[in-house]
């Protein structure tokens, strides 16, 4: 029996979704925002493309199919690698600004905005909520502490 309240995504739908979404990141520094439009980009297209150099690929892979969990500490370039695999996913989710744009004018992504982009790509805006909430409680205790 065929189901009738799925509908095939129209072609405007998914022109939207080229768009990218709009989201809110970690700040630069308090009262600094950073609002973007983003998009979810693919390991395996990044990979094809050669986005992704063979030097990174074990560590990209282990983070995208992992976490993380199993990375080797004992690595002395592990956060180096993990810096360029998430900078390199930065790059590829950042519609506007784009990370080219934010780096020309002297700014340096955050580590917690690396790390929000990187769990936006691999699950969506629900990665952000955690952040939207520490944030949101973080506001809260500042304008209790200054009353």
């Amino acid at each position: 029996m065929e189901n009738n309240t799925l509908k095939v995504t129209s072609l405007i739908d998914l022109q939207g979704y080229k768009e990218g979404k709009v989201v809110q990141l970690p700040d630069f520094a308090e009262g600094q925002p950073l609002i973007a439009r983003v998009r979810r980009p693919s390991m395996l297209v990044l990979a094809k493309s050669g986005k992704i150099p063979n030097s990174l690929m074990s560590a990209a892979s282990e983070l995208f199919t992992k976490g993380g969990s199993d990375m080797d500490i004992d690595n002395p370039k592990l956060l180096s690698d993990m810096y360029d695999v998430c900078h390199l996913i930065a790059e590829s989710t950042l519609i506007e600004p784009t990370l080219a744009d934010i780096e020309g004018v002297g700014l340096t992504l955050t580590d917690d905005q690396l790390m929000a982009i990187f769990n936006y790509s691999q699950v969506g805006v629900q990665a952000l909520d955690s952040f939207r909430q520490i944030q949101s409680d973080n506001a809260n205790n500042q304008s209790a502490t200054t009353t």
